[in-house]
């Protein structure tokens, strides 16, 4: 719990940062320099897809309509697919190659690799070998970046030194369920209080693998994009940055993007970036330390790459609760006063404040309504993720190497909408059975709490209860709903017919 509490008042430090440096906040129309119309530079728009048949005509159609001189543009997908994607991406890019939707020819190419070497960092690297651009914007296949995002963002490279530009990821399919309000929150807090809080205090913070625009030569200094961590993106970012070049995060250009609709996607997703982080963690937090760059910036680091650590203590907190309640079955309120308070406004508390100020930014005339979500919040993104992290951390810390396993995107925005989740919905294994087996354990816990008159416990044990059944029945039972809705049904031969 001490442990955990410092990550968490880390947390109040982060909302700390954000408020005092305020006025260091990068805006989209106040950049140093411009580009003059002439000047403008070339730009390389990337495109990395793995299966992505569902989604990947909405991304095309989103980047074809950029608004950009066609003399300085190009589009690259960069399409690693095994499956019917190939043919519907190729297919696409042609009709956009040879003038579509009422635009003349794009510049746009279709680049597939016969194997995925390095996955997404491969791609973007083999496509950097035939790019043209002094700048390189990436999007993955979920995104629908707006007409105007390439010139809110270009004007800041006008600046020499600055050698990325990251925008913010806001969400299509955020009123889909209860599951994706959750997740939008959750994001929010780490696109409005970890990049605003760290970017506006000038240490080091991370590009988030699209959405983000990157100077070639910032790439090229770096050491190139490196395929040894399943999140490539942090890993070039903390490279870049120690060998001098300064990042910048525009909060008011926002980038839309789907959330993952069932709760095993998000696991893979959670699950990837806890596992990459700790392998980036362990690959450049020493050249961090060993730099020159100040003390506060290499403390925020430890913070940033070493936070997943968390998942595995909630693990040994879980193991423990019962026995601590058994053992200090004669603690009295000043005992819980002096001990088990300060240590709940740090670890609990502390999160649910985080993200409560960063839905008061972003809504600051309903940011109230969100409070329901709290408790949710801290059950699902605090306790229910625990098994499918931890073992993702523990496979980090002990150098287990994994595939890059991608967040399927179904092309699903509103309540009611079918999606085709079953053509790549992940094995679930063992894992939502033990997350079962501990929510039935901590609704032990809480018969205990209340039999021994320790009610003070109770709403936290619940929140165990809560955390564990939600995640491992949402894994087990979603899909069912769906394939009893849709028995009868007929399907097209390709999932999303070529000619739409």
């Amino acid at each position: 719990m001490v442990i955990l509490a410092f990550y968490g008042i880390h947390r109040y430090q982060l909302v700390w940062l954000y408020y005092k440096n305020r006025k260091n906040a990068a805006k989209w129309d106040e950049p140093p320099a411009r580009f003059t119309e002439e000047e403008l530079p070339f730009v390389t728009v990337q495109l990395p897809i793995f299966n992505e048949q569902f989604v990947v005509d909405r991304l095309c159609e989103a980047v074809c309509q950029l608004d950009y001189p066609r003399d300085r543009f190009e589009i690259q997908v960069l399409d690693d697919s095994t499956d019917e994607t190939q043919n519907v991406a190729r297919e696409i890019v042609e009709r956009y190659a040879s003038g579509a939707m009422g635009m003349p020819p794009q510049p746009i190419v279709y680049l597939h690799r016969t194997n995925r070497h390095g996955y997404k960092a491969g791609a973007l690297d083999k496509g950097l070998d035939v790019a043209k651009g002094e700048l390189v914007a990436i999007f993955d296949a979920d995104f629908v970046p707006p007409p105007q995002w390439v010139r809110q963002v270009v004007h800041h490279f006008a600046e020499p030194g600055i050698g990325m530009v990251q925008t913010r990821w806001t969400h299509l399919n955020r009123n889909y369920s209860f599951l994706t309000q959750v997740e939008a929150i959750l994001l929010d807090g780490h696109f409005v209080l970890e990049h605003g809080g760290r970017s506006r205090a000038g240490v080091f913070f991370n590009f988030n693998g699209t959405a983000g625009m990157w100077r070639r030569q910032t790439i090229s200094e770096a050491g190139g994009w490196q395929h040894d961590t399943l999140t490539e993106d942090t890993d070039l970012s903390y490279r870049a940055q120690l060998v001098g070049w300064k990042f910048k995060y525009l909060q008011d250009v926002e980038c839309p993007a789907e959330l993952p609709i069932e709760m095993t996607a998000f696991k893979t997703q959670q699950a990837r970036w806890a596992k990459g982080l700790i392998q980036t963690a362990k690959k450049v937090l020493p050249r961090v330390l060993k730099s020159d760059a100040p003390w506060h910036t290499k403390l925020e680091a430890w913070y940033h790459l070493t936070a997943n650590i968390s998942y595995p203590l909630m693990i040994v907190l879980s193991v423990l609760l019962m026995p601590a309640m058994i053992i200090r079955s004669w603690q009295g309120y000043l005992q819980m006063l002096l001990i088990d308070f300060p240590l709940f406004m740090a670890s609990t508390m502390s999160v649910s404040t985080f993200y409560l100020v960063s839905q008061k930014e972003l809504f600051p005339k309903a940011w109230h309504k969100r409070i329901f979500y709290v408790p949710f919040l801290l059950a699902l993104g605090g306790i229910g993720l625990t098994i499918t992290n931890t073992k993702a951390v523990m496979e980090a810390l002990f150098g287990v190497k994994s595939a890059f396993a991608r967040t399927p995107k179904y092309r699903v925005n509103k309540k009611g909408e079918k999606s085709q989740a079953k053509v790549y919905r992940k094995r679930l294994g063992i894992v939502p059975w033990i997350e079962l087996g501990l929510g039935a354990y901590f609704a032990w816990t809480v018969w205990y709490a209340v039999s021994t008159e320790n009610f003070f416990t109770v709403p936290f044990l619940l929140l165990f209860v809560f955390g564990y059944w939600y995640t491992g029945l949402l894994s087990l039972l979603q899909g069912r709903f769906e394939r009893s809705s849709n028995a009868g049904q007929e399907m097209h031969e390709k999932p999303y017919p070529i000619g739409i």
